[in-house]
């Protein structure tokens, strides 16, 4: 070998030496832009989007108010804040007061943002829990100025502004001094237990978050179920009027309390209660939306009338006889200011429960469209709960905006034109990120039985030859999804990293308890069938979880069929402990147990308790369930959760002080990033290399290795 030859040698080495590095270090700035890349829709990005609710036009209609709502999981709170933008678009919209700490239902959630304007549109009015006290508060619309109106021992429970916008009205229960004083009292001599106390839940003693602070808390007693309301909540109202102009206060005799806004008054003698309704009480009418059709074995009629009745004392009652209004979903209705039509808002099932908006003329009966959505156009409401509308003008609307794949936003909508203009956007950037990282699409399928399904459908990003696992989510899906209804289950984090997550609406709601569930069982393999047919999704690859009614199907699902590798649960089914501390409650808990899952005790009705209690089928569970549960349930679980985590089926987490929907932003995180771990565990065979995860990966190895020694075998994939 001559030494050119021995040169060109050593030259070919180092050659493929240096490509080796570039190609390594190629990869490994693959493996890390890949991290970033899975990261980019991290469940914190989504836990910590800002959520916009209660637009309020002004009485000239030239401005909107508006409240926005933002997580902060750094500081474990929430932010809100009031804003103020022009109905033109032409300036941004500014703060113009803080919101303070969202006012929650006992369920756990956000209530709906509520807001007055005076009458001269210089002021906005609104109840707020600020510095550890519910006040109501008065923001000027030029954000000069924002301070508490109310100042009173007790928390503010209600108030209503004068016409005139001289005076204002408040109402109270107990002080905050009576109620902690009340607490301690049972602390010191013991709590009673009644009917009232909520015994299936971790703590009995300030265990619930209420008004910003841990709270002693009872049943509501009037209700159904186990809502809850805090103690001395049954303190009769105490109203008060304020004199805006002298800041002096008094009184108010019972004559003088403001009326709510109720129904009963402006309708005719005989005619039964409407489903919802709007009352224009200036001018003698009332919209309203009464349930129609053949009820059967449903919790409600299927159908929706619009109506109108006119005149004082409800003299003429017209019905909407337009296609528009015809056997069509309609869920809300405002009287649009200074004129003679009604708003209506139609939430169709067949579009995924998007949302379409008309105007119905009640003179000359004239139906016409004003704006349709992929998604939501309300105000801010995405649970399916009643909502209060878009803000409103005689000319135009201010609506919350969201659809699957964009977070919410406001938009101004011209009543003539259907035109639409984005007012304010905080959430852009998500949304970009979202578009630009996974398509997601609407799917319709039909079951063997010909029934009819929806759901949003986010397809994860393809690797290799194998279609990817999927994650299904079975409860309602409406607007920004964000980490599906019970917010724990991050559908496009999932699709990031390569497991494509479908929400599935659920279908009619009927009483038969089995029918009811089977019904969900179908939604869910009708669409495994439909996405493994077209080489979308791999069938023995499927995950499912959600909260609440999600809980029950998903455990359904798990018992009777093969459907599932993993699932993933918040909450409880009905369990024999849930039914032994909800007799307490007597006749009410009992007819409800009866009427909605055809239960009576366990001696009274075995057959059907071993039909469709998760207790009694534990031996048909193959797939590995996580239970993430709020301390506020988990009581009611351990029938079935003990005997599963006995045989390594089943790993519990418990919630300390969280209710039916946990809201914590620490939490969230937890409970979503593990539902992420593991599902990646159980359908791609992936472990997070962080290591203060080892802990859960060492129990997940050992269900994963006792589920193989049972002869079971979960989704093990060789790779994606």
């Amino acid at each position: 070998m001559n030494s050119s030859q021995k040169g060109d040698r050593s030259i070919a080495r180092t050659v493929k030496l240096a490509t080796f590095r570039l190609l390594a270090a190629a990869v490994l700035l693959g493996m890390v832009a890949g991290l970033h890349a899975g990261e980019v829709i991290s469940s914190r990005r989504l836990i910590e989007v800002v959520d916009i609710s209660g637009p309020v036009v002004s009485p000239d209609g030239r401005q909107v108010a508006f409240r926005t709502e933002q997580a902060s999981v750094e500081r474990n709170t929430y932010d809100s804040v009031w804003y103020v933008q022009a109905m033109d678009g032409k300036t941004p919209a500014h703060r113009i007061g803080e919101g303070g700490a969202p006012l929650r239902s006992s369920a756990g959630l956000s209530l709906p943002a509520h807001a007055v304007w005076s009458p001269d549109g210089q002021w906005i009015y609104y109840r707020a829990l600020m510095h550890g006290k519910v006040a109501v508060w008065r923001a000027s619309a030029d954000g000069s100025s924002a301070k508490p109106i109310t100042i009173d021992p007790a928390d503010v429970r209600d108030f209503s502004l004068g016409a005139n916008g001289k005076a204002l009205d408040y109402s109270v229960g107990a002080t905050r001094a009576e109620v902690m004083a009340a607490e301690q009292s049972e602390y010191e001599r013991g709590i009673h237990v009644d009917s009232s106390v909520p015994i299936g839940q971790g703590g009995l003693f300030r265990s619930g978050n209420v008004g910003g602070r841990l709270a002693t808390q009872r049943l509501d007693v009037k209700g159904d179920g186990f809502a809850r309301v805090p103690l001395l909540s049954d303190v009769p109202d105490r109203w008060t009027a304020i004199d805006l102009t002298t800041g002096k206060t008094r009184d108010l005799a019972a004559s003088e309390v403001p009326s709510p806004q109720t129904i009963a008054s402006a309708l005719p003698k005989g005619q039964s209660k409407p489903w919802r309704f709007a009352l224009d009480r200036a001018n003698h009418r009332v919209a309203l939306l009464t349930r129609v059709g053949d009820q059967g074995d449903m919790v409600r009629k299927p159908g929706v009338e619009l109506s109108a009745l006119l005149g004082k004392n409800s003299q003429r009652h017209i019905r909407c006889q337009a296609e528009p209004c015809v056997g069509k979903a309609i869920s809300g209705v405002q009287w649009n200011p200074n004129s003679e039509e009604v708003i209506f808002t139609v939430t169709d099932p067949a579009e995924g429960m998007a949302q379409s908006i008309y105007r119905w003329n009640v003179k000359n009966g004239e139906v016409l469209p004003v704006a349709r959505s992929a998604g939501l156009l309300n105000s801010g409401e995405r649970y399916g709960l009643e909502d209060a509308g878009c803000g409103l003008s005689s000319t135009a609307l201010a609506c919350v905006a969201s659809e699957a794949n964009r977070p919410p936003r406001v938009e101004k909508i011209d009543l003539e034109t259907g035109e639409r203009q984005v007012l304010f956007d905080p959430n852009t950037s998500l949304a970009a990120d979202i578009s630009a990282a996974m398509p997601v699409k609407l799917l319709r399928w039909r079951d063997a039985k010909g029934r009819l399904f929806t759901g949003q459908f986010f397809a994860a990003r393809r690797t290799g030859d194998r279609p990817p696992p999927l994650f299904i989510a079975y409860y309602l899906c409406p607007g920004f999804l964000r980490s599906g209804y019970g917010g724990e289950w991050p559908l496009a984090t999932f699709a990031e990293h390569g497991i494509s997550a479908l929400c599935i609406n659920y279908g009619s709601f009927g009483f038969n308890a089995v029918e009811r569930y089977n019904l969900g069982l179908s939604a869910a393999k009708s669409a495994v069938d439909l996405l493994a047919s077209s080489g979308e999704i791999d069938r023995t690859r499927v995950g499912m979880g959600e909260l609440s009614f999600g809980t029950e199907i998903t455990m359904w699902t798990a018992v009777n069929s093969d459907l599932l590798a993993a699932a993933s649960i918040t909450g409880a089914t009905l369990s024999r402990s849930m039914y032994l501390h909800g007799s307490l409650k007597g006749k009410e808990f009992m007819s409800r147990a009866h009427k909605v899952w055809q239960l009576g005790s366990p001696d009274e009705t075995p057959e059907q308790w071993k039909r469709i209690g998760l207790e009694f089928n534990l031996d048909k569970i193959k797939a590995p369930v996580l239970m993430q549960v709020p301390e506020q349930e988990y009581v009611w679980l351990l029938d079935s959760a003990v005997p599963l985590m006995l045989q390594h089926k089943a790993d519990l987490y418990v919630f300390p002080e969280a209710p039916h929907f946990k809201f914590q932003p620490k939490q969230l995180l937890a409970a979503n990033e593990r539902n992420v771990d593991w599902f990646r565990f159980w359908l791609q065979d992936y472990q997070d290399p962080n290591p203060e995860k080892n802990g859960q990966y060492a129990v997940w190895r050992e269900m994963k290795a006792r589920a193989f020694s049972r002869g079971e075998n979960p989704a093990s994939p060789r790779g994606d």
